[in-house]
């Protein structure tokens, strides 16, 4: 693995992107202003394939790799259509440059009302940047939620194709034979509420022979409802979150404090059921920074 700093561009107000000595392109860049919410896009694996997909035609509200809840005290917090609740930060985040090239941002974010009538919650997010091997990097986020009033946080019902919510992975289009794969080993097309301590979506790129990568998501076992639920598909959509309000929602008490850890693996190649394990019990064992 490389000892080759990364080099980080923070464009104030707007967004922090990190590129590698060598690398063509951004291996990740996070837009934190000039849109409703924070996200990810590009990532990329250090191979250089791109995993995320930017504002579909038919869902122009994904944005690659987010977070947001469906719907708070009946309010739209996930699609765009007017009224809608908006993640706001006024404050450029605090980056912290740690050892072996990681790098560490703190963000304190406004959850607002449509139509600014207020906010719901004030979240502390913390993400921390990190390669683990040549082929793989994680991002590990530390989301603290706090009430500013009595909230109730829902979902559309399953019955209406509804469930989702919570970190949110929309992919490339550019992805074939991809596969959801859950911890304890099996696959599915169409997740609805498999419950599970991650899920990792891999398959193959053009640009040659044996082209593959992934991304995984890891549940922290002290998280709300561990383990999460997981609502997504392949085909088109390329699309997967660990939806804790699948199978019911959540009455949350004003400055009641909702803590969620997660974290995200980019990796190359097609990784096993074993190798994905061994990977989350790394996570859950040691710090990330």
């Amino acid at each position: 693995m490389s000892t080759t700093p990364p080099i980080l561009s923070h464009e104030l107000h707007r967004s922090l992107q990190l590129q590698l000595p060598g690398e063509a392109e951004p291996r990740w860049r996070y837009p934190y202003g000039g849109k409703p919410k924070p996200f990810f896009h590009p990532l990329r694996t250090p191979a250089g394939h791109c995993v995320t997909l930017y504002e579909p035609h038919d869902h122009v509200w994904h944005r690659g790799l987010w977070f947001t809840i469906k719907y708070i005290n009946g309010e739209n917090f996930w699609e765009e259509r007017v009224p809608f609740g908006t993640q706001q930060i006024e404050v450029p985040p605090t980056v912290i440059h740690g050892i072996d090239g990681g790098i560490k941002w703190d963000s304190e974010i406004s959850w607002e009302r449509p139509d600014d009538a207020g906010e719901v919650f004030v979240e502390h997010r913390q993400i921390c940047y990190r390669a683990i091997e040549s082929s793989a990097y994680v991002l590990d986020w530390d989301i603290e939620l706090t009430a500013q009033s009595d909230l109730l946080l829902d979902r559309t019902p399953f019955t209406t194709w509804g469930g989702y919510g919570g970190l949110t992975l929309r992919g490339n289009r550019n992805w074939q034979e991809t596969r959801l794969l859950f911890s304890d080993g099996s696959t599915s097309d169409r997740p609805t509420g498999i419950l599970a301590q991650w899920c990792d979506l891999s398959g193959k790129f053009d640009g040659g022979e044996d082209q593959s990568g992934g991304i995984a998501i890891f549940d922290h076992p002290e998280n709300l409802r561990a383990p999460s639920p997981w609502y997504g598909g392949t085909g088109s959509g390329h699309y997967f979150n660990a939806a804790f309000l699948f199978h019911k929602p959540l009455q949350v008490a004003a400055e009641q404090q909702l803590h969620f850890r997660y974290r995200v693996l980019v990796h190359d190649e097609i990784w096993d059921v074993e190798r994905l394990q061994n990977a989350y019990t790394d996570y859950v064992s040691t710090s990330s920074f």
